[in-house]
């Protein structure tokens, strides 16, 4: 028999459907929200003026060997294979997990902790 499991990210502001997990770092803590696209482009909104005054730090996360985490520039094919990879495992272990959009730190942590 086929089971077909759907996974739906819910805005964490309005309680809508949220079609992005965005992460940020604040006073060296770091958090992951999930928001609707109309949500995401007004937070981006409110921190241009900072990110555009803000100098880069350097990255302190990726996931090992992985390639399942990658910057919001865009990603390489061989990441978006590792991403897949890891939504497959993560749907066969029972997982909930959005079908796009950033792989939570708990999941790819379970992944690498599997293989």
């Amino acid at each position: 028999m086929a089971q077909q499991t759907t996974i739906t990210l819910v805005d964490d502001l309005d309680g809508g459907e949220a079609d992005e997990q965005i992460e940020f770092t604040v006073d060296g803590r770091a958090y992951e929200i999930d928001l609707s696209t109309e949500n995401a482009e007004r937070l981006r909104e409110s921190l241009a003026p900072y990110i555009s005054a803000a100098r880069r730090a350097a990255s302190t996360y990726r996931a090992a060997g992985s390639g399942a985490a990658s910057s919001s520039n865009g990603s390489s094919a061989s990441d978006r294979a590792a991403n897949r990879a890891v939504r497959e495992w993560a749907i066969a272990q029972g997982m909930k997990i959005s079908e796009r959009g950033r792989i939570p730190t708990s999941v790819l942590e379970a992944y690498q902790n599997a293989h």
